[in-house]
């Protein structure tokens, strides 16, 4: 009988007199379905390149490997390097860049690979993972998908429809730059150690063009971060009170009037189209 993820794992750390670093936010996945999901979420072929973030001992790395065309792994703890260098060693279509996501130049990694289709898909660290993605979104890095675990409250609010308690700022601007879809949810006993939190796999697939049209994409997230400033208050008493109009409250009511909307409405019951049609008119 073949041995367990868990079991595998631990043997490796072992071996290795590995330490595992709570600022790297290192928790490693040890439950082969939640793997398989990952696996199959992000539908990895082989004219894919495929970026992972924290890729740990490789477990994931490994069963990317087997479907895609190329593995770019970007792994910041230097202690892991020999590790993945030799659990990898019979993959020859995996690079392992001992490199900060943050700082590594996406562009130019993925001209490198041109002709590939691009995918990320990894189990990020949750201490940077809004910051990881917000990059890749906003500075509109070619890629198909990410395909990622995350934290449960994170996705959940990626995932929200409006008028919901986890719709907010995060939700809208996610939708803005793709489409998300929730793959599963992850339970803290998956991982070694285990977090204090659970998680959740997330794929986000980026759209050739964003859903709305807007005139000034600046203000427009200015805005929509405005409306949620003062969750329980209206949204002209939000905008209002954050100064991004020289306009009375008396106006920007009259302005919501004339568009349609309620002058008593909240954000958090308007969609993105809504907030398009709203910023586009100021």
């Amino acid at each position: 009988m073949e041995a367990s993820l868990a079991y595998k794992t631990k043997q490796i750390i072992k071996k290795y007199e590995f330490n595992f670093k709570k600022n790297f936010g290192q928790n490693f996945l040890v439950d082969e379905r939640v793997l398989d999901k990952i696996v199959d979420a992000a539908n990895i072929g082989e004219n894919d390149l495929v970026i992972e973030v924290g890729p740990g001992i490789g477990t994931l790395t490994q069963a990317m490997a087997k479907k895609a065309g190329k593995v770019v792994s970007v792994e910041i703890d230097r202690t892991l390097v020999p590790i993945l260098e030799e659990l990898l060693e019979d993959y020859d279509n995996v690079e392992i860049i001992n490199e900060d996501i943050l700082k590594v130049d996406l562009n130019a990694l993925i001209e490198r690979h041109k002709g590939m289709n691009v995918k990320m898909a990894a189990n990020l660290p949750y201490n940077i993972t809004t910051p990881i993605i917000m990059n890749i979104l906003e500075k509109h890095i070619p890629m198909e998908s990410l395909t990622v675990m995350i934290q449960k409250e994170v996705a959940f609010r990626m995932n929200a429809k409006p008028s919901t308690k986890d719709y907010g700022s995060l939700s809208l601007v996610t939708r803005y730059y793709c489409e998300p879809y929730l793959v599963a949810n992850v339970p803290r006993n998956c991982f070694m150690p285990r977090p204090n939190v659970d998680s959740a796999v997330i794929k986000l697939t980026l759209p050739d063009r964003p859903p709305v049209d807007v005139k000034d994409e600046s203000f427009f997230f200015e805005f929509i971060k405005a409306a949620f400033s003062q969750r329980r208050k209206t949204l002209v008493n939000c905008i209002h009170n954050s100064g991004i109009l020289n306009m009375s409250k008396e106006e920007i009511g009259s302005l919501l009037s004339s568009l349609g909307f309620d002058e008593k409405v909240r954000g958090e019951s308007l969609t993105l189209r809504d907030f398009a049609k709203i910023c586009n008119s100021i």
